[in-house]
Protein backbone atom coordinates (compact mmCIF):
# COMPACT_ATOMS: atom_id res chain seq x y z
CA UNK A 1 0.00 0.00 0.00
CA UNK A 2 2.83 2.52 0.92
CA UNK A 3 4.55 1.49 -2.25
CA UNK A 4 1.27 2.14 -4.64
CA UNK A 5 1.03 5.37 -2.79
CA UNK A 6 4.53 6.33 -3.07
CA UNK A 7 4.58 5.77 -6.97
CA UNK A 8 1.24 7.82 -7.21
CA UNK A 9 2.75 10.77 -5.56
CA UNK A 10 6.11 10.55 -7.14
CA UNK A 11 3.82 10.45 -10.81
CA UNK A 12 1.81 13.36 -9.83
CA UNK A 13 4.42 16.07 -8.12
CA UNK A 14 6.11 15.40 -11.36
CA UNK A 15 3.34 16.35 -13.11
CA UNK A 16 2.91 20.03 -11.27
CA UNK A 17 6.72 20.32 -11.07
CA UNK A 18 6.46 20.36 -14.48
CA UNK A 19 3.46 21.96 -15.23
CA UNK A 20 4.87 25.02 -13.26
CA UNK A 21 6.90 25.82 -16.45
CA UNK A 22 3.32 26.22 -17.61
CA UNK A 23 1.97 28.59 -14.65
CA UNK A 24 5.40 31.10 -15.42
CA UNK A 25 4.46 31.21 -19.29
CA UNK A 26 1.31 32.24 -18.26
CA UNK A 27 2.18 34.35 -15.03
CA UNK A 28 4.82 36.38 -17.53
CA UNK A 29 2.60 36.85 -20.19
CA UNK A 30 -0.10 37.76 -18.22
CA UNK A 31 1.62 40.00 -15.60
CA UNK A 32 2.43 42.53 -18.69
CA UNK A 33 -1.23 43.39 -19.19
CA UNK A 34 -1.57 45.36 -15.86
CA UNK A 35 1.98 46.52 -15.87
CA UNK A 36 2.43 48.15 -19.41
CA UNK A 37 -0.91 51.02 -18.19
CA UNK A 38 1.49 52.26 -15.27
CA UNK A 39 5.12 51.84 -16.86
CA UNK A 40 3.39 53.62 -19.66
CA UNK A 41 3.21 57.10 -17.87
CA UNK A 42 5.45 59.99 -18.69
CA UNK A 43 6.83 59.67 -15.00
CA UNK A 44 7.88 55.80 -15.44
CA UNK A 45 9.15 54.74 -18.99
CA UNK A 46 6.91 56.93 -20.73
CA UNK A 47 5.79 54.34 -23.65
CA UNK A 48 4.11 55.65 -27.08
CA UNK A 49 2.10 52.99 -28.88
CA UNK A 50 4.79 51.90 -30.62
CA UNK A 51 6.85 51.51 -27.58
CA UNK A 52 4.37 49.23 -26.09
CA UNK A 53 4.24 46.73 -28.69
CA UNK A 54 8.51 46.48 -28.53
CA UNK A 55 8.30 45.80 -24.91
CA UNK A 56 5.47 43.02 -25.39
CA UNK A 57 6.86 41.55 -28.04
CA UNK A 58 10.61 41.55 -26.76
CA UNK A 59 9.52 38.54 -24.63
CA UNK A 60 7.98 36.88 -27.55
CA UNK A 61 10.90 37.25 -29.98
CA UNK A 62 12.89 35.46 -27.37
CA UNK A 63 10.20 32.64 -27.14
CA UNK A 64 10.94 31.63 -30.53
CA UNK A 65 14.28 31.42 -30.29
CA UNK A 66 13.73 29.25 -26.92
CA UNK A 67 11.78 27.02 -28.48
CA UNK A 68 13.85 26.30 -31.30
CA UNK A 69 16.51 25.22 -29.22
CA UNK A 70 15.14 23.74 -26.50
CA UNK A 71 14.29 20.84 -28.11
CA UNK A 72 18.20 20.26 -29.08
CA UNK A 73 19.51 21.57 -25.59
CA UNK A 74 16.63 19.05 -24.09
CA UNK A 75 17.99 15.91 -26.00
CA UNK A 76 22.14 16.65 -24.87
CA UNK A 77 21.66 17.49 -21.17
CA UNK A 78 18.26 15.76 -20.41
CA UNK A 79 14.65 17.56 -19.52
CA UNK A 80 15.04 17.78 -15.64
CA UNK A 81 18.18 20.11 -16.54
CA UNK A 82 16.81 21.84 -19.17
CA UNK A 83 13.71 23.07 -16.76
CA UNK A 84 16.31 23.68 -13.94
CA UNK A 85 18.10 25.48 -16.35
CA UNK A 86 14.92 27.62 -17.69
CA UNK A 87 13.73 28.27 -13.73
CA UNK A 88 17.12 29.78 -12.97
CA UNK A 89 17.01 32.43 -16.33
CA UNK A 90 13.09 32.67 -15.07
CA UNK A 91 14.72 34.38 -12.04
CA UNK A 92 17.13 36.01 -12.84
CA UNK A 93 16.01 37.87 -15.91
CA UNK A 94 12.32 38.71 -13.53
CA UNK A 95 14.61 40.41 -11.18
CA UNK A 96 16.60 42.23 -13.70
CA UNK A 97 13.14 43.45 -15.43
CA UNK A 98 12.32 45.20 -12.19
CA UNK A 99 15.24 47.20 -12.44
CA UNK A 100 14.84 48.27 -15.71
CA UNK A 101 15.70 52.09 -16.18
CA UNK A 102 14.02 52.82 -19.98
CA UNK A 103 12.36 51.13 -22.92
CA UNK A 104 15.23 49.55 -24.29
CA UNK A 105 17.20 47.94 -21.25
CA UNK A 106 13.43 46.27 -19.98
CA UNK A 107 13.04 45.05 -23.70
CA UNK A 108 16.37 43.02 -23.76
CA UNK A 109 15.82 41.99 -20.41
CA UNK A 110 12.13 40.54 -21.36
CA UNK A 111 14.26 39.10 -24.74
CA UNK A 112 15.76 37.15 -22.30
CA UNK A 113 12.56 35.69 -19.94
CA UNK A 114 11.47 35.23 -23.42
CA UNK A 115 14.13 32.27 -24.14
CA UNK A 116 12.64 30.61 -20.61
CA UNK A 117 9.07 31.02 -21.53
CA UNK A 118 9.47 29.24 -25.28
CA UNK A 119 11.55 26.85 -24.30
CA UNK A 120 8.93 26.42 -20.93
CA UNK A 121 6.28 25.71 -23.28
CA UNK A 122 8.01 23.36 -25.68
CA UNK A 123 9.71 21.38 -22.71
CA UNK A 124 6.43 21.33 -20.29
CA UNK A 125 4.31 19.07 -22.97
CA UNK A 126 6.65 17.41 -24.21
CA UNK A 127 7.98 16.08 -20.58
CA UNK A 128 4.81 15.60 -19.44
CA UNK A 129 3.32 13.04 -22.22
CA UNK A 130 6.83 11.49 -21.57
CA UNK A 131 6.48 10.96 -18.11
CA UNK A 132 3.10 9.73 -18.21
CA UNK A 133 1.31 6.16 -18.84
CA UNK A 134 -1.03 6.66 -21.82
CA UNK A 135 -3.99 6.05 -19.80
CA UNK A 136 -3.41 9.23 -18.02
CA UNK A 137 -1.33 11.21 -20.67
CA UNK A 138 -4.20 13.62 -21.61
CA UNK A 139 -4.59 14.30 -18.04
CA UNK A 140 -1.41 15.65 -17.67
CA UNK A 141 -0.83 17.40 -20.89
CA UNK A 142 -3.84 18.85 -19.53
CA UNK A 143 -2.87 20.51 -16.21
CA UNK A 144 -0.22 22.50 -18.09
CA UNK A 145 -3.04 23.76 -20.16
CA UNK A 146 -4.85 24.43 -17.24
CA UNK A 147 -1.49 25.93 -15.54
CA UNK A 148 -0.97 28.25 -18.12
CA UNK A 149 -4.65 30.07 -17.69
CA UNK A 150 -4.05 29.87 -13.78
CA UNK A 151 -1.02 31.71 -14.16
CA UNK A 152 -2.43 34.28 -16.45
CA UNK A 153 -5.28 34.60 -13.27
CA UNK A 154 -2.90 35.13 -10.91
CA UNK A 155 -1.32 37.58 -12.43
CA UNK A 156 -4.25 39.62 -13.39
CA UNK A 157 -5.24 39.33 -9.29
CA UNK A 158 -2.06 40.65 -8.47
CA UNK A 159 -2.12 43.24 -11.00
CA UNK A 160 -5.40 44.31 -9.58
CA UNK A 161 -4.59 44.01 -5.85
CA UNK A 162 -1.58 46.47 -6.39
CA UNK A 163 -2.85 48.65 -8.93
CA UNK A 164 -5.80 49.36 -6.43
CA UNK A 165 -4.03 49.74 -3.05
CA UNK A 166 -1.05 51.43 -4.68
CA UNK A 167 -1.95 52.70 -7.81
CA UNK A 168 -1.40 56.16 -6.77
CA UNK A 169 2.68 54.99 -6.97
CA UNK A 170 3.77 54.94 -10.78
CA UNK A 171 6.46 52.70 -10.15
CA UNK A 172 3.96 49.79 -8.71
CA UNK A 173 4.73 48.54 -12.19
CA UNK A 174 7.83 47.04 -10.81
CA UNK A 175 6.53 44.77 -7.79
CA UNK A 176 4.00 43.81 -10.35
CA UNK A 177 6.64 42.07 -12.38
CA UNK A 178 8.86 41.13 -9.73
CA UNK A 179 6.04 39.07 -8.13
CA UNK A 180 6.85 36.76 -11.02
CA UNK A 181 9.96 35.60 -9.11
CA UNK A 182 8.05 33.66 -6.43
CA UNK A 183 6.79 31.04 -8.92
CA UNK A 184 10.43 30.89 -10.41
CA UNK A 185 12.06 30.61 -7.45
CA UNK A 186 9.68 27.12 -6.31
CA UNK A 187 10.27 25.61 -9.81
CA UNK A 188 13.79 26.22 -9.95
CA UNK A 189 14.31 24.32 -5.65
CA UNK A 190 11.48 21.42 -7.00
CA UNK A 191 13.23 20.75 -10.05
CA UNK A 192 15.76 19.11 -8.03
CA UNK A 193 13.36 16.31 -6.60
CA UNK A 194 11.97 14.82 -10.41
CA UNK A 195 13.65 12.42 -12.39
CA UNK A 196 14.46 12.72 -16.25
CA UNK A 197 12.47 10.93 -18.44
CA UNK A 198 12.25 7.34 -18.79
CA UNK A 199 12.34 7.79 -23.01
CA UNK A 200 15.56 9.93 -22.39
CA UNK A 201 17.34 7.71 -20.67
CA UNK A 202 16.69 4.83 -23.16
CA UNK A 203 18.09 7.02 -25.56
CA UNK A 204 20.72 7.88 -23.73
CA UNK A 205 21.65 3.95 -23.10
CA UNK A 206 20.13 3.63 -19.58
CA UNK A 207 17.95 1.27 -19.82
CA UNK A 208 18.27 -0.19 -16.07
CA UNK A 209 17.25 3.48 -15.09
CA UNK A 210 14.72 3.89 -17.71
CA UNK A 211 12.61 0.38 -16.46
CA UNK A 212 13.59 1.58 -12.57
CA UNK A 213 11.53 4.93 -13.72
CA UNK A 214 8.77 3.21 -15.49
CA UNK A 215 8.15 1.13 -12.68
CA UNK A 216 8.04 4.32 -10.31
CA UNK A 217 6.21 6.26 -12.69
CA UNK A 218 2.90 3.39 -12.63
CA UNK A 219 3.72 2.38 -16.15
CA UNK A 220 2.17 -1.08 -17.47
CA UNK A 221 3.88 -3.73 -20.02
CA UNK A 222 7.43 -2.39 -18.89
CA UNK A 223 9.04 -5.39 -20.82
CA UNK A 224 7.14 -4.73 -23.99
CA UNK A 225 7.87 -0.73 -23.92
CA UNK A 226 11.57 -1.19 -23.31
CA UNK A 227 11.71 -3.48 -25.82
CA UNK A 228 9.82 -1.29 -28.27
CA UNK A 229 11.94 2.15 -27.13
CA UNK A 230 15.21 -0.02 -27.42
CA UNK A 231 14.10 -1.06 -30.96
CA UNK A 232 13.62 2.36 -32.09
CA UNK A 233 16.91 3.65 -30.19
CA UNK A 234 18.57 1.31 -32.44
CA UNK A 235 17.06 1.73 -35.75
CA UNK A 236 17.58 6.10 -34.71
CA UNK A 237 21.34 5.80 -34.22
CA UNK A 238 21.64 3.29 -37.47
CA UNK A 239 20.09 5.49 -39.47
CA UNK A 240 22.12 8.13 -38.47
CA UNK A 241 18.97 10.25 -38.44
CA UNK A 242 19.49 14.27 -40.32
CA UNK A 243 16.96 16.96 -41.69
CA UNK A 244 17.35 15.50 -44.64
CA UNK A 245 15.52 12.58 -43.74
CA UNK A 246 12.69 14.37 -43.23
CA UNK A 247 12.67 15.71 -46.17
CA UNK A 248 12.30 12.60 -48.26
CA UNK A 249 9.60 11.00 -45.72
CA UNK A 250 6.46 11.81 -46.71
CA UNK A 251 4.67 11.14 -43.79
CA UNK A 252 7.35 13.01 -41.91
CA UNK A 253 7.06 16.12 -43.90
CA UNK A 254 3.41 16.00 -43.33
CA UNK A 255 3.29 15.81 -39.52
CA UNK A 256 5.73 18.33 -39.33
CA UNK A 257 3.97 20.63 -41.32
CA UNK A 258 0.34 19.57 -39.28
CA UNK A 259 2.37 20.51 -36.46
CA UNK A 260 3.29 23.90 -37.62
CA UNK A 261 -0.25 24.50 -39.14
CA UNK A 262 -1.86 23.59 -35.52
CA UNK A 263 0.59 25.94 -33.97
CA UNK A 264 -0.08 29.21 -36.44
CA UNK A 265 -4.06 28.74 -35.97
CA UNK A 266 -3.71 28.74 -32.07
CA UNK A 267 -2.14 32.47 -32.15
CA UNK A 268 -3.99 34.05 -35.29
CA UNK A 269 -6.83 33.78 -33.38
CA UNK A 270 -5.33 36.76 -31.38
CA UNK A 271 -6.29 35.20 -27.81
CA UNK A 272 -2.96 37.12 -26.76
CA UNK A 273 -3.64 40.16 -27.93
CA UNK A 274 -5.95 40.43 -25.04
CA UNK A 275 -3.94 38.67 -22.64
CA UNK A 276 -0.96 41.29 -23.29
CA UNK A 277 -3.30 44.33 -23.67
CA UNK A 278 -6.56 43.68 -22.09
CA UNK A 279 -5.90 46.49 -19.62
CA UNK A 280 -5.05 49.17 -22.04
CA UNK A 281 -8.36 47.69 -24.16
CA UNK A 282 -11.07 48.37 -21.21
CA UNK A 283 -9.79 51.36 -20.66
CA UNK A 284 -10.49 52.40 -24.16
CA UNK A 285 -13.51 51.14 -24.02
CA UNK A 286 -14.22 53.05 -20.83
CA UNK A 287 -14.08 50.76 -17.70
CA UNK A 288 -11.08 53.04 -16.11
CA UNK A 289 -7.65 52.04 -14.85
CA UNK A 290 -9.68 50.26 -11.47
CA UNK A 291 -11.86 48.85 -13.40
CA UNK A 292 -10.02 47.28 -16.56
CA UNK A 293 -7.79 45.34 -13.60
CA UNK A 294 -10.47 44.08 -11.42
CA UNK A 295 -12.23 43.23 -14.93
CA UNK A 296 -8.87 41.20 -15.89
CA UNK A 297 -9.59 39.08 -13.37
CA UNK A 298 -13.18 37.82 -13.98
CA UNK A 299 -11.77 37.33 -17.38
CA UNK A 300 -8.89 35.30 -16.02
CA UNK A 301 -11.22 33.06 -13.79
CA UNK A 302 -13.60 32.86 -16.72
CA UNK A 303 -10.35 31.06 -18.54
CA UNK A 304 -9.37 29.01 -15.67
CA UNK A 305 -13.66 27.19 -15.31
CA UNK A 306 -13.56 26.55 -19.08
CA UNK A 307 -10.04 25.13 -19.33
CA UNK A 308 -10.80 22.77 -16.48
CA UNK A 309 -14.16 22.08 -18.09
CA UNK A 310 -13.05 22.04 -21.55
CA UNK A 311 -10.14 19.65 -20.73
CA UNK A 312 -12.49 16.92 -19.07
CA UNK A 313 -14.50 17.23 -22.34
CA UNK A 314 -11.24 16.84 -24.57
CA UNK A 315 -10.63 13.65 -23.01
CA UNK A 316 -13.48 12.39 -24.08
CA UNK A 317 -14.07 14.00 -27.34
CA UNK A 318 -12.46 13.60 -30.51
CA UNK A 319 -9.43 16.41 -30.32
CA UNK A 320 -9.64 17.39 -34.18
CA UNK A 321 -13.71 18.29 -34.21
CA UNK A 322 -12.82 19.90 -30.24
CA UNK A 323 -10.46 21.96 -31.90
CA UNK A 324 -12.78 23.18 -35.30
CA UNK A 325 -15.39 24.13 -32.92
CA UNK A 326 -13.35 26.02 -30.77
CA UNK A 327 -11.69 28.19 -33.91
CA UNK A 328 -15.62 28.90 -35.06
CA UNK A 329 -16.54 29.87 -31.82
CA UNK A 330 -14.04 32.42 -31.62
CA UNK A 331 -14.93 33.74 -35.23
CA UNK A 332 -18.34 34.28 -33.48
CA UNK A 333 -17.36 35.58 -30.67
CA UNK A 334 -15.57 37.88 -31.86
CA UNK A 335 -17.86 38.97 -35.13
CA UNK A 336 -20.09 39.88 -31.94
CA UNK A 337 -17.19 41.90 -30.39
CA UNK A 338 -16.62 44.16 -33.65
CA UNK A 339 -20.39 44.76 -33.67
CA UNK A 340 -20.60 45.79 -30.14
CA UNK A 341 -18.08 48.52 -30.40
CA UNK A 342 -18.89 49.40 -34.17
CA UNK A 343 -23.01 50.57 -33.09
CA UNK A 344 -22.35 53.99 -31.38
CA UNK A 345 -26.31 53.88 -30.36
CA UNK A 346 -25.27 51.55 -26.92
CA UNK A 347 -25.45 53.53 -23.94
CA UNK A 348 -21.62 53.52 -22.34
CA UNK A 349 -22.71 50.78 -19.41
CA UNK A 350 -24.03 48.29 -21.63
CA UNK A 351 -21.35 48.52 -23.95
CA UNK A 352 -18.90 47.93 -20.84
CA UNK A 353 -21.26 44.88 -20.01
CA UNK A 354 -21.90 44.07 -23.71
CA UNK A 355 -17.59 43.93 -23.99
CA UNK A 356 -16.68 42.03 -21.03
CA UNK A 357 -19.61 39.30 -21.80
CA UNK A 358 -17.65 38.84 -25.46
CA UNK A 359 -14.24 38.65 -24.41
CA UNK A 360 -15.62 36.48 -21.30
CA UNK A 361 -16.90 34.24 -23.91
CA UNK A 362 -14.34 34.12 -26.00
CA UNK A 363 -11.26 33.63 -24.04
CA UNK A 364 -13.79 30.78 -22.29
CA UNK A 365 -14.07 29.60 -25.76
CA UNK A 366 -10.31 29.91 -26.96
CA UNK A 367 -8.99 28.68 -23.53
CA UNK A 368 -11.44 25.52 -23.08
CA UNK A 369 -11.42 24.00 -26.65
CA UNK A 370 -8.50 25.71 -28.60
CA UNK A 371 -5.45 26.35 -26.52
CA UNK A 372 -5.56 22.62 -24.38
CA UNK A 373 -6.24 20.70 -27.89
CA UNK A 374 -3.63 22.49 -29.66
CA UNK A 375 -0.86 21.32 -27.13
CA UNK A 376 -2.07 17.93 -26.56
CA UNK A 377 -2.07 17.33 -30.50
CA UNK A 378 1.19 18.69 -30.47
CA UNK A 379 2.89 16.55 -27.43
CA UNK A 380 1.07 13.21 -29.29
CA UNK A 381 1.20 13.99 -32.71
CA UNK A 382 5.35 13.11 -33.09
CA UNK A 383 7.55 9.85 -33.79
CA UNK A 384 9.79 9.55 -30.84
CA UNK A 385 12.77 10.09 -32.66
CA UNK A 386 11.68 13.39 -33.75
CA UNK A 387 9.83 14.82 -30.75
CA UNK A 388 12.12 17.16 -29.22
CA UNK A 389 13.07 19.08 -33.02
CA UNK A 390 9.74 18.98 -34.40
CA UNK A 391 7.98 19.62 -31.25
CA UNK A 392 10.53 22.96 -31.26
CA UNK A 393 9.53 23.90 -34.57
CA UNK A 394 5.84 24.15 -33.83
CA UNK A 395 6.14 26.32 -30.75
CA UNK A 396 8.51 28.67 -32.26
CA UNK A 397 5.95 28.76 -35.27
CA UNK A 398 3.39 29.62 -32.38
CA UNK A 399 5.62 32.49 -30.79
CA UNK A 400 6.55 33.39 -34.26
CA UNK A 401 3.24 34.37 -34.99
CA UNK A 402 2.38 35.84 -31.72
CA UNK A 403 5.36 38.27 -32.03
CA UNK A 404 3.89 39.79 -35.40
CA UNK A 405 0.30 40.31 -33.64
CA UNK A 406 1.69 41.57 -30.56
CA UNK A 407 3.80 44.23 -32.14
CA UNK A 408 1.53 45.42 -34.61
CA UNK A 409 -1.82 44.85 -32.20
CA UNK A 410 -1.19 48.43 -30.40
CA UNK A 411 -0.65 50.45 -33.57
CA UNK A 412 -3.26 48.61 -35.50
CA UNK A 413 -6.06 49.65 -32.74
CA UNK A 414 -4.34 52.95 -32.97
CA UNK A 415 -5.10 53.54 -36.60
CA UNK A 416 -7.80 51.35 -37.77
CA UNK A 417 -9.79 51.14 -34.41
CA UNK A 418 -10.98 48.39 -32.28
CA UNK A 419 -13.85 47.59 -33.93
CA UNK A 420 -11.83 47.31 -37.08
CA UNK A 421 -9.03 44.71 -35.47
CA UNK A 422 -11.56 42.31 -34.09
CA UNK A 423 -13.64 41.88 -37.44
CA UNK A 424 -9.83 40.93 -38.68
CA UNK A 425 -9.24 38.41 -36.39
CA UNK A 426 -12.92 36.59 -36.63
CA UNK A 427 -12.17 36.56 -39.61
CA UNK A 428 -8.92 35.12 -39.36
CA UNK A 429 -10.73 32.53 -37.32
CA UNK A 430 -12.62 31.36 -39.95
CA UNK A 431 -10.00 31.01 -42.09
CA UNK A 432 -8.21 28.77 -39.89
CA UNK A 433 -11.02 26.97 -39.31
CA UNK A 434 -11.20 25.94 -42.81
CA UNK A 435 -7.21 25.66 -43.08
CA UNK A 436 -7.89 22.94 -39.55
CA UNK A 437 -10.38 20.93 -41.61
CA UNK A 438 -8.35 20.50 -44.67
CA UNK A 439 -5.13 19.66 -43.37
CA UNK A 440 -5.42 18.11 -39.72
CA UNK A 441 -7.16 15.48 -40.16
CA UNK A 442 -7.41 12.42 -37.96
CA UNK A 443 -7.17 9.76 -40.11
CA UNK A 444 -4.99 11.22 -42.90
CA UNK A 445 -2.48 11.37 -39.59
CA UNK A 446 -2.57 7.92 -38.22
CA UNK A 447 -1.62 7.19 -41.90
CA UNK A 448 1.42 9.58 -41.97
CA UNK A 449 2.54 8.34 -38.17
CA UNK A 450 2.16 4.81 -38.94
CA UNK A 451 4.10 5.13 -42.62
CA UNK A 452 7.32 6.87 -40.93
CA UNK A 453 9.88 4.64 -40.75
CA UNK A 454 10.41 4.29 -36.86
Amino acid sequence: MKTKLAKFHFLNYSVYTISLGGFLFGYDTGIINGALAFMSKPSQLDLSPALQGIVSSSLVVGACLGALGCGKLADKIGRKKTLRLIAEIFTVTTILCTLALNAWSISIFRFILGIAVGAASTLSPMYLAEISPEESRSASIDKNAIFIVLGQLCAFTVNAALGNIWGRWDPIWRIMLLSAAVPAIILWINSYKISNSPQWLLFNDHPNKARQLFYKLKFSNVPQLLATHEEHVANSKESNFKWSTVINDKGLVYLLFTGIVIAFVQQISGVNTVMYYGTILLEKVGLGESGSLYANILIGAVSVIATILGTRLIEKSNHYHMLYIGLFGNAVFLCLLGFIMKISTFPQGLVNILVLVCLALFLANHQGLVSPVTWLLLAEMFPEKVKAQFMSIATATNWITNFIISLVYPQLIASLGMAVVFFIFALANGMSTILSILFINNHRMKIAYQGVDH
